[in-house]
């Protein structure tokens, strides 16, 4: 892919929205100059209907402006009709959107009563098995005659009725003849989508959106890049619908919807989110609007003396870190470090815990955390106690090979010394496309300092901190640039923000990776108890992705991403991957969770609890 190619975004280097085209959603349009729009997904099953209304209101009354429900089968497709009337009778208007998986006629009901459908290219008219087949351009075109003939019914409807449609590819669930023809990559994605808009266009329907979505940040963004410049090709330009999907819970929930759809805003793509987490829906919104406001459009545009070209430096569609010296262990192919403050406290200088460093006395050794700072920094010269072997000290006094630099002595430099580690240092009117400035600076001038991100967060809130890090200084990381974090947040520590931002962008390891979906009416388990359950007993599995589906539909495509994957298959009945396979059939649920534990054990992935020296 020659330069040429490389464009997807308005601007690297400047805030600029792209303008989509506008859709008509019932009473709330998106794209184009509307304001970003959050929706969520209903956790209960279609056929309660009470439930399933309540729930809505909820998710309403908590900022959600498009709310999606399942309908896996004709049955709860029907239902959708009275779920609306109910609705409306109490006073609730925002537009539904029906998602359907597997069943075409459960689709096309659908389109009759909501404002919206969602269906998936991957599993809409095929089948995944995992079987890779031989197709010559005939044989392709005529599979694509097929798929024509089978989704061609539902976008008549949908221009009949006035509903919209979101092609929602998924990484997990691309169909075996995508997987055949393109693998499984962020092209077979946007492929896998474009071949289902040209079938809409061929019918003269241009109500769509369309959505990437994988567990993997780094897969969403590239895919969502790709699709634009794709679409920027064939003179496309549908809104898009932002998330990652199977985000999981907490912490890291946030951390990965921030960085994957944080990065993505930042570049002005985007018309309407939703934050995935293993949590109840109406707690997803918040997040969603704080990420939107912590974003601060008004405040990210960025007089660069750089130009918005390209120029072949910066590949967007894969993955290619920023080339540097080694320096010590830091640059070149080296895990990104991470750097503390020293943590001085009244009376317990020599208490490093807070930093994961405890010392045993009764063993003469210390247990170290995986999530323990390679370096801190202290004011005086020296620390006056015995410290782990493992652990640096840099002081003001004493920062070789350290040096500081802000962003505008870094981009007025053109020459650096060759034996120095670059702290850049961030202050609080710092933001994405400044920090991205100093990669094209550095590229141009062939600087191949390694380069550690230094801010003092100054937010009031933690969590609008956590949000505006993951994707300010993660989205960096995605794209190959930075060798380390020091981050904090009014003076106090965030190494363990700076470790989980480096295990979402997956450029270092330190924890257990749980890929657990949000819920659905599909789901047949108890998605967030179980996920805590399994979370409990495997935390310390440094390295290893458990995947928690509750149900089939992305769980074996998702497994890809896995290491282990736990699925609801039944009523009480999980079955357990091994990657994409498929190992241990329908096991009582009661019983699930050890016998994942007995899988992570017969592979060799299974490491009892242990003191690091």
């Amino acid at each position: 892919m020659n330069s040429l190619n490389y464009k997807y975004c308005d601007s690297l280097l400047n805030y600029s929205r792209q303008n989509s085209r506008v859709v008509n959603i019932g009473s709330l349009p998106v794209g184009g100059r509307n304001p970003i729009r959050i929706q969520s997904m209903t956790t209960t099953h279609t056929m309660d209907t009470n439930a399933t209304v309540e729930q809505s209101i909820r998710m309403i009354d908590a900022g959600c402006e498009y709310v999606r429900i399942t309908a896996p089968s004709i049955n709860e497709a029907e239902n959708l009709k009275l779920i609306k009337s109910e609705l409306k009778a109490r006073g609730y208007d925002n537009p539904l959107i029906a998602d359907i998986h597997f069943t075409p006629k459960a689709a096309e009901i659908s389109a009759r009563y909501v404002e919206k459908i969602r269906i998936n290219p991957g599993n809409f008219v095929d089948r995944k098995k995992f079987q890779l087949h031989e197709y010559t351009d005939i044989d392709y075109k005529l599979e694509l005659e097929r798929i024509s003939e089978r989704f061609s019914p539902l976008v008549n409807i949908c221009k009949l009725e006035g509903t919209a449609m979101r092609i929602g590819t998924n990484h997990g669930s691309l169909s075996d003849r995508i997987l055949s023809r393109y693998g499984d990559t962020p092209l077979g994605m946007v492929e896998s989508a474009l071949e289902f808009i040209r079938i809409c266009e061929l019918n003269n329907f241009y109500d769509i959106v369309l959505s990437m979505k994988s567990s993997n940040p780094l897969v969403m963004v590239q895919a969502y890049r790709l699709l634009v410049s794709k679409m920027n090709d064939e003179g496309m330009n549908y809104p898009l619908h932002l998330g990652v999907t199977e985000a999981g819970e907490g912490v890291d929930g946030r951390i990965k919807s921030a960085l994957g759809i944080g990065t993505l805003l930042a570049d002005g793509l985007g018309d309407t989110i939703r934050v995935s987490l293993t949590e109840e829906p109406e707690f997803e919104i918040p997040v969603a609007q704080q990420l939107i406001d912590s974003l601060q459009f008004s405040h990210i545009k960025n007089s660069s003396k750089l130009n918005n070209m390209n120029e072949g430096l910066f590949n967007p569609f894969e993955y290619h870190r920023r080339e540097t010296a080694q320096i010590e262990n830091i640059g070149s192919q080296h895990s990104p470090i991470v750097i503390s403050n020293f943590p001085y406290k009244k009376n317990a200088s020599e208490d490093l815990s807070e930093l994961g460093f405890n010392y045993l006395n009764k063993l003469d050794k210390w247990s170290i955390s995986d999530q323990s700072p390679d370096y801190i920094y202290c004011n005086s010269t020296s620390i006056n106690f015995k410290i782990p072997e493992r652990l640096n000290t840099i002081s003001k006094n004493s920062l070789k090979p350290f040096e500081i630099y802000t962003i505008d002595e870094l981009l007025n430099s053109t020459e650096i010394k060759n034996n120095i580690i670059i702290i850049l240092l961030l202050n609080q009117n710092i933001h994405f496309h400044k920090i991205r400035s100093v990669y094209f600076h550095c590229k141009r001038n062939n600087i191949l300092n390694p380069i550690i991100f230094k801010k003092d967060y100054l937010e009031e809130s933690i969590d609008k901190v956590q949000l505006i890090a993951s994707y300010e200084l993660g989205g960096q990381l995605l794209d190959g640039f930075g060798d380390g974090l020091w981050l904090s947040h009014r003076g106090n520590n965030l190494h363990n923000l700076a470790f989980n931002i480096l295990q979402a962008t997956r450029t270092r390891i330190s924890k257990t990776e749980y890929i657990s979906c949000p819920s659905c009416g599909r789901t047949l388990f108890d998605l967030q108890e179980t996920t805590a359950e399994i979370r409990k007993k495997t935390n310390h599995l440094k390295g290893v992705k458990i995947g928690i589906m509750g149900c089939i539909v992305n769980g074996p495509g998702e497994m890809a991403d896995a290491d282990f994957g736990y699925v609801g298959t039944g009523e009480g009945k999980i079955s357990l991957y091994k990657g994409q396979e498929i190992v241990k059939k329908n096991i009582p649920a009661e019983l699930a969770v050890n016998e994942l534990i007995s899988l992570i054990k017969e592979h060799g992935s299974w490491v009892e609890s242990e003191l690091k020296v």
